[in-house]
């Protein structure tokens, strides 16, 4: 059976410098830490007339899906998880992405080894296999696209991250099946400030949980048994928590009292393997740009600053999980959510080569047409020119390949 292991990393952020003793990060709400703000121009937290007029405009506009277009449009794939013989050669140099749905991602790092059987470390992101995205069985939005597989079907992970507490990237039945299936090796998960009493109370052990604020990072490593009977050379990835534009709450009580944040996680070859450059992947949870009022012109408002600086920080990423979906009416989304001209600058800031367009595809959460995101992503790219298939979508269920 294979090894699990994590240790703490240097943090990464730039700022850090700039903190003086005692001194609360920008986006701590309080210097106890017990709740966050975006703190940038680009954000603006929506005023309690505004949230009803969001709810009534998403109540009377929201479009329901016709069960045969979406069999037309939106194909599910049995996942292969790239398995099939043609890509073996491909699993010992790169990064294996396979969408599950709304934002919800398989990804397999590179193996690094030619040895029969042998894998990558996998990471799973915003696990949530739920019918409703919501704290109820019988009320809340219902998927239209059911996932690709069971939670049961998923190849063993070893660390699990989370963006945010919204229903719909973190949910609880999803979690408990992941922990109950592999009690003897538990997989790490990786979740922003905050979220350490949730996984308490659904039964996370307490080795297992990974609580970071922005800009912390640590180092998760594997040992695979060889098919030698001898361990197999140790695989590591640096998980980074880092910055986007966003809120929490998963109730009437609690928003902002817990961090959101995107994660970056970097490959770490084993030393015996010589690497020029190791992979590099960038996901964006949940997050919006910047703020547009309807009387406002998209190109005169201030754009959230974090994208450039997470580019900055780690030079360029193989592959990016970028959210193009849930952005209108325009007005209420666009400070939380990406719209598609929102998402192909965020691909340019943080100087990704490849991108997945996700959060899409699986609830109608808000009024625009469901199948609209990936028509509008591929006219924005060409607007900007991001080269044709450099910023794409996938079915749910396919498995892609970078490097």
């Amino acid at each position: 059976m294979s090894s699990l292991s994590v240790e703490e990393k240097v943090s990464r952020n730039p700022s850090a410098a700039d903190l003086k003793d005692g001194a609360k990060p920008e986006h701590w709400q309080d210097a106890a830490g017990s709740g966050f703000v975006n703190p940038w121009p680009s954000f603006r937290v929506l005023g309690p007339l505004e949230m009803i007029g969001m709810v009534a405009a998403a109540a009377r506009d929201m479009p329901s899906p016709k069960a045969d277009a979406v069999k037309e449009k939106l194909p599910i794939r049995t996942p292969t998880w790239g398995l099939e013989p043609e890509n073996a050669e491909k699993h010992e140099t790169a990064i294996r992405a396979t969408w599950l749905g709304h934002a919800c991602f398989l990804v397999e790092f590179p193996t690094r080894s030619n040895e029969p059987g042998s894998r990558g470390v996998r990471v799973l992101f915003d696990p949530v296999f739920s019918h409703r995205c919501s704290p109820f069985t019988f009320l809340g939005p219902k998927r239209f696209t059911p996932p690709p597989c069971k939670v049961e079907e998923i190849p063993d992970v070893d660390a699990i991250v989370i963006s945010h507490n919204h229903y719909d990237h973190m949910d609880t039945a999803t979690l408990k099946a992941l922990y109950a299936r592999s009690p003897e090796r538990p997989p790490q998960i990786f979740v922003p400030l905050g979220n350490g009493p949730y996984l308490h109370s659904i039964g996370v052990p307490e080795s297992s949980i990974n609580v970071l604020d922005w800009w912390d990072s640590k180092r998760l490593s594997i040992k695979l048994p060889s098919s030698k009977g001898s361990d197999s050379a140790t695989l590591s990835v640096d998980i980074t928590c880092t910055p986007c534009q966003h809120f929490t709450g998963r109730s009437l009580t609690d928003r902002f009292k817990t961090l959101w944040s995107s994660w970056v996680v970097e490959e770490v070859p084993p030393a015996s393997v010589s690497v020029t450059s190791p992979l590099k992947l960038f996901f964006g949870g949940d997050t919006g740009y910047r703020s547009v009022m309807d009387h406002q012109k998209e190109d005169e408002v201030p754009v959230c600053p974090a994208f450039k600086e997470i580019g900055k920080v780690f030079g360029s990423f193989d592959l990016a999980l970028i959210p193009i979906g849930a952005y209108m009416p325009r007005q209420f989304m666009s400070p939380i959510h990406c719209a598609p001209q929102d998402s192909v600058r965020v691909f340019k800031d943080i100087n990704a080569k490849k991108a997945l367009g996700m959060h899409w595809a699986t609830w109608v959460l808000t009024t625009e047409d469901v199948f609209e995101p990936p028509k509008k992503l591929a006219e924005e790219a060409q607007k900007i020119g991001i080269p044709d298939n450099d910023f794409t979508v996938c079915e749910i269920g396919e498995t892609r390949f970078y490097h």
